[in-house]
Protein backbone atom coordinates (compact mmCIF):
# COMPACT_ATOMS: atom_id res chain seq x y z
CA UNK A 1 0.00 0.00 0.00
CA UNK A 2 1.44 3.75 -1.14
CA UNK A 3 1.39 5.70 2.15
CA UNK A 4 -0.21 9.15 1.61
CA UNK A 5 0.10 12.32 3.13
CA UNK A 6 -3.18 13.25 3.52
CA UNK A 7 -5.94 10.28 3.20
CA UNK A 8 -9.89 11.51 3.43
CA UNK A 9 -11.71 8.53 3.64
CA UNK A 10 -15.77 8.96 3.15
CA UNK A 11 -16.38 12.45 4.15
CA UNK A 12 -19.91 13.59 4.51
CA UNK A 13 -20.72 17.42 5.01
CA UNK A 14 -24.35 18.44 5.83
CA UNK A 15 -26.23 22.24 6.87
CA UNK A 16 -29.18 20.97 7.56
CA UNK A 17 -30.55 18.83 4.81
CA UNK A 18 -28.26 20.37 2.57
CA UNK A 19 -25.25 17.63 1.43
CA UNK A 20 -22.48 19.83 1.01
CA UNK A 21 -19.81 16.85 0.67
CA UNK A 22 -21.47 13.30 -0.28
CA UNK A 23 -19.16 10.27 0.68
CA UNK A 24 -15.52 12.05 -1.02
CA UNK A 25 -12.45 9.86 -0.65
CA UNK A 26 -9.37 11.20 -2.36
CA UNK A 27 -5.82 10.86 -1.19
CA UNK A 28 -2.56 12.85 -1.76
CA UNK A 29 0.99 11.67 -2.10
CA UNK A 30 3.79 13.22 -0.81
CA UNK A 31 5.54 15.56 -3.58
CA UNK A 32 2.47 15.44 -5.59
CA UNK A 33 0.60 18.54 -6.77
CA UNK A 34 -3.63 17.57 -6.66
CA UNK A 35 -5.67 19.38 -8.72
CA UNK A 36 -9.11 19.95 -6.99
CA UNK A 37 -12.16 20.42 -9.89
CA UNK A 38 -15.69 20.97 -9.78
CA UNK A 39 -17.98 24.00 -10.66
CA UNK A 40 -19.07 27.23 -8.11
CA UNK A 41 -20.66 25.29 -5.27
CA UNK A 42 -19.76 21.86 -5.79
CA UNK A 43 -18.46 21.47 -2.88
CA UNK A 44 -14.59 22.08 -3.20
CA UNK A 45 -13.86 24.84 -0.60
CA UNK A 46 -16.04 22.96 1.83
CA UNK A 47 -14.01 20.09 1.82
CA UNK A 48 -11.40 22.23 2.42
CA UNK A 49 -12.31 23.84 5.23
CA UNK A 50 -12.68 20.22 7.03
CA UNK A 51 -9.14 19.49 6.19
CA UNK A 52 -8.13 23.10 7.35
CA UNK A 53 -9.68 23.10 10.38
CA UNK A 54 -12.31 25.42 9.54
CA UNK A 55 -15.25 22.72 9.79
CA UNK A 56 -15.82 19.89 11.21
CA UNK A 57 -17.04 16.68 9.24
CA UNK A 58 -20.56 15.35 9.73
CA UNK A 59 -19.33 11.69 8.91
CA UNK A 60 -16.02 10.12 7.39
CA UNK A 61 -12.60 10.43 8.48
CA UNK A 62 -9.37 12.32 7.66
CA UNK A 63 -5.56 10.76 8.22
CA UNK A 64 -2.40 12.54 8.44
CA UNK A 65 0.56 10.49 7.13
CA UNK A 66 -1.53 6.99 8.24
CA UNK A 67 -2.52 8.52 11.60
CA UNK A 68 -6.53 9.60 12.36
CA UNK A 69 -6.52 13.71 12.60
CA UNK A 70 -9.38 15.37 14.87
CA UNK A 71 -8.99 19.20 14.05
CA UNK A 72 -11.57 21.67 15.76
CA UNK A 73 -9.74 24.75 14.29
CA UNK A 74 -7.42 25.95 12.13
CA UNK A 75 -4.73 25.56 14.81
CA UNK A 76 -4.49 22.19 15.29
CA UNK A 77 -4.00 21.78 11.39
CA UNK A 78 -1.22 24.26 11.53
CA UNK A 79 -0.04 22.03 14.19
CA UNK A 80 -0.15 19.09 11.62
CA UNK A 81 1.55 20.72 9.03
CA UNK A 82 -1.70 22.09 6.96
CA UNK A 83 -1.61 25.43 5.84
CA UNK A 84 -4.01 27.08 3.36
CA UNK A 85 -4.48 29.95 1.08
CA UNK A 86 -8.03 31.03 0.84
CA UNK A 87 -9.66 32.55 -1.72
CA UNK A 88 -11.10 34.99 -0.16
CA UNK A 89 -8.64 36.36 1.81
CA UNK A 90 -7.99 35.91 5.68
CA UNK A 91 -6.55 39.47 6.70
CA UNK A 92 -6.65 42.45 8.77
CA UNK A 93 -7.02 45.63 6.36
CA UNK A 94 -6.05 48.00 9.26
CA UNK A 95 -2.55 45.73 9.86
CA UNK A 96 0.38 46.05 8.29
CA UNK A 97 1.32 43.18 6.00
CA UNK A 98 4.55 41.83 8.16
CA UNK A 99 1.89 42.12 11.39
CA UNK A 100 -1.01 39.75 9.11
CA UNK A 101 1.87 37.29 7.94
CA UNK A 102 3.36 36.72 11.29
CA UNK A 103 -0.40 36.95 13.28
CA UNK A 104 -0.56 33.71 15.93
CA UNK A 105 3.25 32.81 14.90
CA UNK A 106 4.78 35.93 16.79
CA UNK A 107 8.66 35.56 17.48
CA UNK A 108 9.74 37.06 20.51
CA UNK A 109 12.21 38.82 22.30
CA UNK A 110 11.76 38.55 26.01
CA UNK A 111 7.78 40.49 26.51
CA UNK A 112 7.99 42.03 22.99
CA UNK A 113 7.39 40.63 19.39
CA UNK A 114 10.61 40.71 17.62
CA UNK A 115 9.69 41.94 14.58
CA UNK A 116 12.92 42.51 13.00
CA UNK A 117 13.63 38.58 13.35
CA UNK A 118 10.54 38.05 11.75
CA UNK A 119 10.84 40.44 9.38
CA UNK A 120 14.51 38.62 8.00
CA UNK A 121 12.67 35.12 7.77
CA UNK A 122 9.98 36.78 5.28
CA UNK A 123 12.51 38.54 3.30
CA UNK A 124 14.53 35.15 2.84
CA UNK A 125 11.08 33.14 2.00
CA UNK A 126 10.66 36.20 -0.35
CA UNK A 127 13.70 35.87 -2.01
CA UNK A 128 13.92 32.12 -2.39
CA UNK A 129 10.58 32.22 -4.19
CA UNK A 130 10.32 35.50 -6.08
CA UNK A 131 7.48 37.01 -3.99
CA UNK A 132 7.45 40.99 -3.95
CA UNK A 133 5.86 42.39 -0.99
CA UNK A 134 6.00 45.46 0.82
CA UNK A 135 5.97 44.29 4.58
CA UNK A 136 5.69 48.18 5.82
CA UNK A 137 2.38 48.75 3.75
CA UNK A 138 -0.94 48.48 5.61
CA UNK A 139 -3.05 45.96 3.52
CA UNK A 140 -6.14 47.96 3.06
CA UNK A 141 -3.50 50.13 0.87
CA UNK A 142 -1.98 47.17 -1.79
CA UNK A 143 -3.44 46.16 -4.50
CA UNK A 144 -6.02 42.47 -4.55
CA UNK A 145 -3.07 40.50 -6.36
CA UNK A 146 -0.68 41.92 -3.41
CA UNK A 147 -3.03 40.32 -1.21
CA UNK A 148 -2.95 37.05 -2.54
CA UNK A 149 0.92 37.36 -2.44
CA UNK A 150 0.55 37.96 1.69
CA UNK A 151 -1.45 35.27 1.61
CA UNK A 152 0.69 33.01 0.12
CA UNK A 153 3.55 34.27 2.25
CA UNK A 154 1.22 33.45 5.85
CA UNK A 155 1.68 29.37 4.34
CA UNK A 156 5.30 29.43 3.51
CA UNK A 157 5.53 31.10 6.85
CA UNK A 158 4.14 28.82 9.01
CA UNK A 159 6.43 26.18 7.31
CA UNK A 160 3.16 23.66 5.90
CA UNK A 161 4.12 20.26 5.33
CA UNK A 162 0.62 20.40 3.10
CA UNK A 163 -0.56 23.40 1.03
CA UNK A 164 -3.94 23.92 0.24
CA UNK A 165 -4.43 26.69 -2.50
CA UNK A 166 -8.23 28.01 -2.86
CA UNK A 167 -8.66 29.78 -6.37
CA UNK A 168 -4.85 31.25 -6.03
CA UNK A 169 -5.04 32.31 -9.35
CA UNK A 170 -8.56 34.48 -9.54
CA UNK A 171 -6.33 37.82 -9.00
CA UNK A 172 -3.47 37.33 -10.06
CA UNK A 173 -2.07 38.56 -13.74
CA UNK A 174 -0.30 36.17 -16.27
CA UNK A 175 2.80 37.23 -14.97
CA UNK A 176 2.23 36.60 -11.50
CA UNK A 177 0.62 33.52 -12.48
CA UNK A 178 3.42 31.82 -13.95
CA UNK A 179 5.56 32.84 -10.72
CA UNK A 180 3.12 30.79 -8.70
CA UNK A 181 2.91 28.05 -11.06
CA UNK A 182 6.83 28.11 -10.45
CA UNK A 183 5.99 28.29 -6.20
CA UNK A 184 3.80 25.10 -7.06
CA UNK A 185 6.64 23.03 -8.76
CA UNK A 186 9.29 24.27 -6.55
CA UNK A 187 7.27 22.99 -3.05
CA UNK A 188 6.71 19.65 -4.61
CA UNK A 189 10.13 19.13 -5.49
CA UNK A 190 10.78 20.16 -2.13
CA UNK A 191 8.72 17.11 -1.20
CA UNK A 192 5.87 19.40 0.16
CA UNK A 193 2.12 17.96 -1.24
CA UNK A 194 0.33 20.69 -2.54
CA UNK A 195 -3.75 20.51 -3.19
CA UNK A 196 -4.81 23.04 -5.93
CA UNK A 197 -8.37 24.11 -6.39
CA UNK A 198 -8.94 26.11 -9.97
CA UNK A 199 -11.10 26.39 -12.47
CA UNK A 200 -8.59 26.96 -15.08
CA UNK A 201 -7.93 24.10 -17.03
CA UNK A 202 -4.92 25.41 -18.67
CA UNK A 203 -3.47 25.53 -15.16
CA UNK A 204 -4.32 21.93 -14.48
CA UNK A 205 -2.44 20.71 -17.41
CA UNK A 206 0.56 22.99 -16.74
CA UNK A 207 1.46 22.40 -13.14
CA UNK A 208 -0.67 18.88 -11.53
CA UNK A 209 0.20 15.44 -11.82
CA UNK A 210 -3.59 14.18 -11.11
CA UNK A 211 -6.98 15.67 -10.88
CA UNK A 212 -10.10 15.04 -8.35
CA UNK A 213 -13.48 15.88 -10.37
CA UNK A 214 -16.01 16.99 -7.81
CA UNK A 215 -19.65 17.78 -8.93
CA UNK A 216 -22.48 18.21 -6.82
CA UNK A 217 -20.64 17.07 -3.75
CA UNK A 218 -19.47 14.00 -5.10
CA UNK A 219 -16.11 12.43 -6.64
CA UNK A 220 -17.00 12.18 -10.28
CA UNK A 221 -13.38 10.87 -11.29
CA UNK A 222 -9.96 10.25 -10.14
CA UNK A 223 -7.54 11.08 -13.54
CA UNK A 224 -4.08 11.24 -14.69
CA UNK A 225 -3.32 14.67 -15.33
CA UNK A 226 -1.38 14.04 -18.51
CA UNK A 227 -3.53 11.66 -20.31
CA UNK A 228 -6.58 13.77 -19.81
CA UNK A 229 -7.56 16.52 -22.71
CA UNK A 230 -9.17 19.59 -21.14
CA UNK A 231 -12.71 18.46 -23.48
CA UNK A 232 -12.80 15.85 -21.22
CA UNK A 233 -12.02 17.57 -17.43
CA UNK A 234 -14.50 20.32 -18.58
CA UNK A 235 -16.90 18.31 -19.40
CA UNK A 236 -16.83 15.82 -16.50
CA UNK A 237 -17.09 19.21 -14.62
CA UNK A 238 -19.80 20.39 -15.97
CA UNK A 239 -21.23 17.43 -17.18
CA UNK A 240 -22.20 18.45 -20.51
CA UNK A 241 -20.04 19.85 -23.80
CA UNK A 242 -19.35 23.50 -23.56
CA UNK A 243 -19.73 25.76 -26.54
CA UNK A 244 -17.38 28.82 -26.55
CA UNK A 245 -17.96 29.97 -29.88
CA UNK A 246 -19.34 34.07 -29.08
CA UNK A 247 -22.33 35.88 -31.93
CA UNK A 248 -20.57 38.54 -31.93
CA UNK A 249 -22.86 40.41 -34.44
CA UNK A 250 -21.10 43.20 -36.41
CA UNK A 251 -22.14 46.90 -34.59
CA UNK A 252 -21.63 50.66 -36.12
CA UNK A 253 -20.29 51.70 -33.19
CA UNK A 254 -21.08 55.39 -33.76
CA UNK A 255 -22.46 56.81 -30.99
CA UNK A 256 -20.35 57.76 -28.27
CA UNK A 257 -21.41 56.59 -24.56
CA UNK A 258 -18.67 57.01 -22.56
CA UNK A 259 -16.18 59.73 -23.25
CA UNK A 260 -12.87 60.49 -20.88
CA UNK A 261 -11.10 62.85 -21.00
CA UNK A 262 -7.53 64.18 -19.65
CA UNK A 263 -8.39 62.74 -16.46
CA UNK A 264 -6.36 62.68 -13.44
CA UNK A 265 -6.83 60.40 -10.33
CA UNK A 266 -4.98 60.65 -7.21
CA UNK A 267 -4.49 57.39 -3.82
CA UNK A 268 -2.66 57.91 -1.00
CA UNK A 269 -1.37 61.59 -2.44
CA UNK A 270 -0.22 59.75 -5.63
CA UNK A 271 -1.01 60.46 -8.97
CA UNK A 272 -2.69 56.85 -10.20
CA UNK A 273 -4.34 58.03 -13.32
CA UNK A 274 -2.44 60.46 -15.65
CA UNK A 275 -4.30 62.57 -18.43
CA UNK A 276 -6.19 59.75 -19.37
CA UNK A 277 -8.76 59.85 -22.71
CA UNK A 278 -11.21 57.14 -23.23
CA UNK A 279 -13.96 56.89 -25.26
CA UNK A 280 -16.53 54.06 -25.45
CA UNK A 281 -19.20 53.75 -28.35
CA UNK A 282 -22.60 52.38 -28.87
CA UNK A 283 -22.63 48.43 -29.03
CA UNK A 284 -18.49 48.23 -28.54
CA UNK A 285 -16.87 46.55 -25.91
CA UNK A 286 -13.16 48.16 -24.77
CA UNK A 287 -10.97 46.29 -23.30
CA UNK A 288 -8.17 47.39 -20.78
CA UNK A 289 -5.16 45.17 -20.03
CA UNK A 290 -2.86 46.29 -17.93
CA UNK A 291 -0.70 44.72 -15.09
CA UNK A 292 -2.51 45.10 -11.84
CA UNK A 293 -1.19 48.53 -9.96
CA UNK A 294 -1.17 50.47 -12.52
CA UNK A 295 -4.04 52.96 -12.38
CA UNK A 296 -7.11 50.50 -13.29
CA UNK A 297 -8.42 50.36 -9.70
CA UNK A 298 -8.44 54.08 -9.52
CA UNK A 299 -10.04 54.62 -12.92
CA UNK A 300 -13.37 52.15 -12.24
CA UNK A 301 -13.64 54.19 -8.97
CA UNK A 302 -13.62 57.56 -10.90
CA UNK A 303 -16.30 56.42 -13.53
CA UNK A 304 -17.94 55.25 -10.61
CA UNK A 305 -18.08 57.53 -8.32
CA UNK A 306 -16.11 55.97 -5.38
CA UNK A 307 -12.84 58.02 -5.96
CA UNK A 308 -12.99 62.15 -6.58
CA UNK A 309 -11.58 63.21 -9.56
CA UNK A 310 -8.86 65.79 -9.62
CA UNK A 311 -8.58 66.62 -13.31
CA UNK A 312 -10.44 66.24 -16.08
CA UNK A 313 -14.22 65.49 -17.55
CA UNK A 314 -16.41 62.19 -17.30
CA UNK A 315 -19.41 62.14 -19.71
CA UNK A 316 -22.03 59.25 -19.86
CA UNK A 317 -24.51 59.64 -23.06
CA UNK A 318 -23.14 63.68 -23.35
CA UNK A 319 -24.01 64.37 -19.50
CA UNK A 320 -21.08 65.23 -17.20
CA UNK A 321 -20.52 62.89 -14.42
CA UNK A 322 -17.20 63.54 -13.18
CA UNK A 323 -17.29 63.34 -8.97
CA UNK A 324 -21.63 63.08 -9.23
CA UNK A 325 -22.41 60.49 -6.04
CA UNK A 326 -22.10 56.54 -6.96
CA UNK A 327 -25.88 56.39 -6.73
CA UNK A 328 -26.29 59.71 -9.64
CA UNK A 329 -23.99 57.60 -11.49
CA UNK A 330 -25.68 54.57 -11.53
CA UNK A 331 -29.14 55.96 -12.36
CA UNK A 332 -27.68 57.23 -15.02
CA UNK A 333 -27.39 53.96 -16.65
CA UNK A 334 -24.24 53.07 -15.47
CA UNK A 335 -23.93 49.19 -13.99
CA UNK A 336 -20.10 48.30 -12.67
CA UNK A 337 -19.12 44.46 -12.34
CA UNK A 338 -16.47 45.81 -9.10
CA UNK A 339 -12.89 43.52 -9.30
CA UNK A 340 -13.69 43.65 -5.02
CA UNK A 341 -16.86 41.13 -4.76
CA UNK A 342 -16.63 40.55 -1.12
CA UNK A 343 -15.50 43.98 -0.29
CA UNK A 344 -18.10 46.49 -2.62
CA UNK A 345 -19.85 44.62 -4.64
CA UNK A 346 -22.00 42.59 -1.91
CA UNK A 347 -23.07 43.02 1.57
CA UNK A 348 -22.53 39.71 3.07
CA UNK A 349 -24.76 39.37 6.02
CA UNK A 350 -28.16 40.16 3.70
CA UNK A 351 -29.52 37.74 1.36
CA UNK A 352 -29.09 36.95 -2.05
CA UNK A 353 -32.51 38.79 -3.00
CA UNK A 354 -31.70 41.64 -1.05
CA UNK A 355 -28.29 41.85 -2.42
CA UNK A 356 -29.94 41.48 -5.94
CA UNK A 357 -32.53 44.19 -5.31
CA UNK A 358 -29.05 46.89 -3.84
CA UNK A 359 -30.28 49.40 -6.87
CA UNK A 360 -33.96 49.39 -6.56
CA UNK A 361 -34.96 49.45 -2.95
CA UNK A 362 -35.23 52.68 -2.61
CA UNK A 363 -38.01 53.39 -4.99
CA UNK A 364 -41.12 51.75 -6.24
CA UNK A 365 -42.40 49.16 -6.63
CA UNK A 366 -39.47 47.61 -4.43
CA UNK A 367 -40.38 49.98 -1.44
CA UNK A 368 -43.57 52.33 -1.06
CA UNK A 369 -43.63 55.24 1.72
CA UNK A 370 -40.50 54.00 2.98
CA UNK A 371 -41.48 50.34 3.31
CA UNK A 372 -39.72 47.77 1.26
CA UNK A 373 -41.66 44.90 -0.70
CA UNK A 374 -40.39 41.89 0.57
CA UNK A 375 -42.66 40.17 -1.29
CA UNK A 376 -41.94 41.25 -4.73
CA UNK A 377 -38.12 41.69 -3.89
CA UNK A 378 -38.43 37.83 -3.02
CA UNK A 379 -40.01 37.15 -6.28
CA UNK A 380 -37.18 39.03 -8.25
CA UNK A 381 -34.38 37.43 -6.41
CA UNK A 382 -36.01 34.03 -7.29
CA UNK A 383 -36.28 34.90 -10.74
CA UNK A 384 -33.06 36.12 -10.85
CA UNK A 385 -31.09 33.02 -9.27
CA UNK A 386 -33.02 31.00 -11.79
CA UNK A 387 -31.96 33.01 -15.20
CA UNK A 388 -28.62 33.49 -14.03
CA UNK A 389 -28.05 30.12 -12.62
CA UNK A 390 -27.26 30.70 -9.15
CA UNK A 391 -26.39 27.53 -7.36
CA UNK A 392 -28.28 28.21 -3.82
CA UNK A 393 -30.62 27.01 -1.55
CA UNK A 394 -33.31 29.48 -2.09
CA UNK A 395 -33.26 33.44 -2.32
CA UNK A 396 -33.16 34.19 1.05
CA UNK A 397 -29.97 32.55 1.76
CA UNK A 398 -27.37 34.81 3.12
CA UNK A 399 -24.73 35.90 0.21
CA UNK A 400 -21.67 35.29 2.63
CA UNK A 401 -22.77 31.62 2.71
CA UNK A 402 -22.49 31.13 -1.41
CA UNK A 403 -19.06 30.20 -2.60
CA UNK A 404 -17.08 32.94 -4.58
CA UNK A 405 -18.26 32.37 -7.83
CA UNK A 406 -22.29 32.22 -7.17
CA UNK A 407 -21.50 35.53 -5.20
CA UNK A 408 -19.89 36.77 -8.45
CA UNK A 409 -23.06 35.81 -10.46
CA UNK A 410 -25.48 37.24 -8.05
CA UNK A 411 -23.24 40.60 -8.54
CA UNK A 412 -23.32 39.69 -12.95
CA UNK A 413 -27.24 39.23 -12.29
CA UNK A 414 -28.07 42.49 -10.54
CA UNK A 415 -25.87 44.57 -12.98
CA UNK A 416 -26.74 43.16 -16.54
CA UNK A 417 -30.51 42.99 -15.74
CA UNK A 418 -30.69 46.41 -15.13
CA UNK A 419 -29.50 46.57 -19.04
CA UNK A 420 -27.36 49.71 -18.50
CA UNK A 421 -26.11 51.96 -20.96
CA UNK A 422 -22.44 51.23 -20.21
CA UNK A 423 -21.56 48.09 -18.16
CA UNK A 424 -18.06 48.55 -16.14
CA UNK A 425 -17.11 44.88 -15.94
CA UNK A 426 -13.88 43.87 -13.65
CA UNK A 427 -12.38 41.03 -13.90
CA UNK A 428 -15.82 39.80 -14.50
CA UNK A 429 -15.05 36.00 -14.33
CA UNK A 430 -12.85 36.16 -11.39
CA UNK A 431 -13.25 33.31 -9.16
CA UNK A 432 -16.12 31.05 -11.31
CA UNK A 433 -15.92 27.65 -12.99
CA UNK A 434 -15.58 27.04 -16.74
CA UNK A 435 -19.73 26.95 -17.67
CA UNK A 436 -20.12 30.33 -15.62
CA UNK A 437 -17.03 31.56 -17.36
CA UNK A 438 -19.32 30.29 -20.61
CA UNK A 439 -22.66 32.20 -19.43
CA UNK A 440 -21.01 35.29 -18.42
CA UNK A 441 -19.55 36.12 -21.94
CA UNK A 442 -22.62 35.58 -23.62
CA UNK A 443 -24.47 37.77 -21.32
CA UNK A 444 -21.40 40.47 -22.01
CA UNK A 445 -21.39 40.15 -25.43
CA UNK A 446 -25.80 39.90 -25.35
CA UNK A 447 -25.65 43.59 -23.91
CA UNK A 448 -22.77 44.73 -26.89
CA UNK A 449 -24.91 43.47 -29.49
CA UNK A 450 -28.28 45.10 -28.12
CA UNK A 451 -25.88 48.51 -28.59
CA UNK A 452 -24.70 49.22 -25.34
CA UNK A 453 -21.09 50.01 -24.66
CA UNK A 454 -19.08 47.78 -22.28
CA UNK A 455 -15.80 48.51 -20.26
CA UNK A 456 -13.99 45.85 -19.67
CA UNK A 457 -10.76 45.53 -17.28
CA UNK A 458 -9.78 42.14 -17.05
CA UNK A 459 -6.36 40.41 -15.90
CA UNK A 460 -7.11 37.71 -18.43
CA UNK A 461 -5.74 38.57 -21.51
CA UNK A 462 -7.61 35.65 -23.05
CA UNK A 463 -10.73 36.97 -22.13
CA UNK A 464 -9.60 40.49 -23.22
CA UNK A 465 -9.13 39.40 -26.71
CA UNK A 466 -11.47 36.75 -26.83
CA UNK A 467 -14.57 39.55 -25.87
CA UNK A 468 -12.83 43.25 -26.77
CA UNK A 469 -13.68 45.06 -30.31
CA UNK A 470 -10.69 47.33 -29.30
CA UNK A 471 -7.94 46.88 -26.41
CA UNK A 472 -5.95 50.05 -24.87
CA UNK A 473 -3.08 49.21 -22.44
CA UNK A 474 -2.96 50.93 -19.30
CA UNK A 475 0.83 51.60 -17.64
CA UNK A 476 2.09 53.66 -15.01
CA UNK A 477 -1.43 55.33 -14.80
CA UNK A 478 -1.66 56.17 -18.64
CA UNK A 479 -3.05 54.90 -22.26
CA UNK A 480 0.06 53.52 -23.71
CA UNK A 481 -1.68 52.41 -26.65
CA UNK A 482 -4.35 50.65 -28.82
CA UNK A 483 -4.28 47.99 -29.98
CA UNK A 484 -7.03 45.53 -32.18
CA UNK A 485 -7.59 42.35 -31.22
CA UNK A 486 -7.54 40.82 -34.37
CA UNK A 487 -4.28 40.80 -35.54
CA UNK A 488 -2.32 41.33 -32.18
CA UNK A 489 -1.36 38.44 -29.25
CA UNK A 490 -0.98 37.90 -25.86
CA UNK A 491 2.91 38.93 -26.19
CA UNK A 492 2.30 41.75 -27.99
CA UNK A 493 0.21 42.64 -25.16
CA UNK A 494 2.75 42.02 -22.80
CA UNK A 495 5.48 43.96 -23.95
CA UNK A 496 2.67 47.15 -23.78
CA UNK A 497 1.80 46.51 -20.42
CA UNK A 498 5.54 46.71 -18.97
CA UNK A 499 5.57 50.03 -21.07
CA UNK A 500 7.30 48.71 -24.13
CA UNK A 501 6.05 49.55 -28.01
CA UNK A 502 5.50 46.41 -29.91
CA UNK A 503 6.40 45.80 -33.59
CA UNK A 504 2.87 45.79 -34.80
CA UNK A 505 2.63 49.66 -33.42
CA UNK A 506 5.48 50.99 -35.42
CA UNK A 507 4.06 49.36 -38.74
Amino acid sequence: MEDYVVEIKHITKKFGDYKANDDISLQLKKGEILALLGENGAGKSTLMGMLSGLLTPTAGEILINGKKAVMSNPRDAKKLGIGMVHQHFMLIPAFSVLENIILGDEPTKGSFINYQKAAATIQALAQKYQLDIDLKAKVRDITVGMQQRVEIMKALYRQANVFIFDEPTAALTPQEIDQLIKILRALAAEGKAVIFITHKLKEIKEVADRCVVIRMGKVIATVEVSATKEEALAEMMVGRKLNFALDKQKMAQEKPVLEVKGLNVEAHKQLKVAGVDLTVHEGEIVGVAGVDGNGQSELIEALTGLRRVKKGSIKVNGKQLQNASARKISEEGVGCIPEDRQNVGLILPLTIAENLALKDYYHAPASKHGFLNYKLINQTGKQLIKDFDIRSQSETEFVGDLSGGNQQKVIVAREIAKNPALLIAANPTRGVDIGAIEYIHEKIIEQRNAGRAVLLVSFELDEILKLSDRIVVMHEGQIVGEIDPQHTSSEELGLMMAGKTPVSQNR
